[in-house]
């Protein structure tokens, strides 16, 4: 009699607590209702928008058809292969100067860091004014000390605007890969390189198996993740020769907008669209590199 008794209570209790649950469910999902919708309309919305402008075939074959399109898938890469490779080489050289203890080494650092900290349009519009071959301030500067009356074509010609842009870029992303570095380096044990020198290794030998061993998982990661970012910046050419001359020296990150102010919208996503070849490789390897690294 006493557990029949018993019964009714437990059943009750067990109703009251599914019905709580259902009341802190529903009250979860009415509070996250309006972040959701947010998130459809100014994301969802937009990307899928984009791909469904994109999936006009006769986009891809005009986009395709045109040698400007060319151009630019060539410059991207090699856009890519040498700001990357030559801003990570010089940042892995440059973290072993400013790893040093030394006070007049920090205040340089910080000094060093300042093209990275300031807003891009104004230091690279800087740029573009300094570099104009007409009457900028490098110009001026090549005909004072060495009498050059007509100074290079900086912005002008199409090679030396393309490498302009690129050393434009290095210039700007350098201090954080850089500051990137020294923090890799700072982690490892001093204690190695103090025994390392007792035996008598000098200093390309503790780098060889002290220092590059410790950093490059950090130096690869590091590079497959501004590889992603350089191919979506934007900044340094648009800003420093807007693509030109001549519209040879695009990135896909300028072509779109190139193709949008002549009123073609669905080349212009469809060049953007064209980027996730090479976008998606990488972000599947840094990803795969990641999830090992925390295993």
């Amino acid at each position: 009699m006493t557990t029949a008794a018993m019964a009714p209570p437990a059943t009750a209790s067990s109703e009251a607590t599914s019905g709580q649950a259902r009341d802190r469910v529903f009250w979860g999902v009415l509070m996250l209702a309006p972040y959701l919708l947010v998130f459809a309309v100014m994301v969802v919305y937009p990307v899928a928008y984009g791909l469904w402008l994109g999936l006009n075939w006769q986009s891809y074959k005009a986009l395709f058809a045109d040698p400007i399109f060319i151009r630019t898938l060539v410059n991207t890469v090699v856009f890519l292969f040498i700001a990357v490779n030559l801003k990570f080489i010089i940042a892995l050289f440059l973290s072993g100067f400013f790893v040093q203890q030394r006070a007049w080494v920090r205040f340089m650092l910080v000094l060093f860091i300042l093209p990275w900290a300031v807003p891009s349009i104004p230091t690279i519009l800087s740029f573009r004014v300094m570099l104009n071959p007409e009457n900028g301030m490098i110009n001026q500067q090549l005909f004072h000390w060495f009498g050059i009356v007509e100074g290079p074509g900086w912005l002008t010609d199409p090679t030396l605007a393309f490498a302009s842009s690129i050393m434009v870029h290095i210039w700007k992303s350098l201090p954080f890969w850089t500051l990137i570095l020294v923090t890799g380096r700072l982690a490892i044990a001093q204690d190695l390189y103090e025994a390392a020198s007792v035996d008598g290794a000098n200093k390309w030998q503790q780098f060889r198996f002290i220092t590059w061993p410790s950093l490059a998982t950090l130096y690869v990661t590091s590079t497959l993740l501004s590889m992603i970012w350089t191919l979506g910046d934007f900044n340094s050419v648009y800003l420093l020769t807007g693509g030109g001359p001549g519209d040879l020296n695009h990135v896909l990150a300028t072509l779109g907008i190139r193709y949008m102010r002549n009123n073609n919208l669905d080349l212009g996503i469809a060049s953007i669209i064209c980027a996730m070849p090479l976008i998606l490789p990488m972000v599947w390897f840094m990803v795969k590199r990641l999830s090992k690294g925390s295993e």
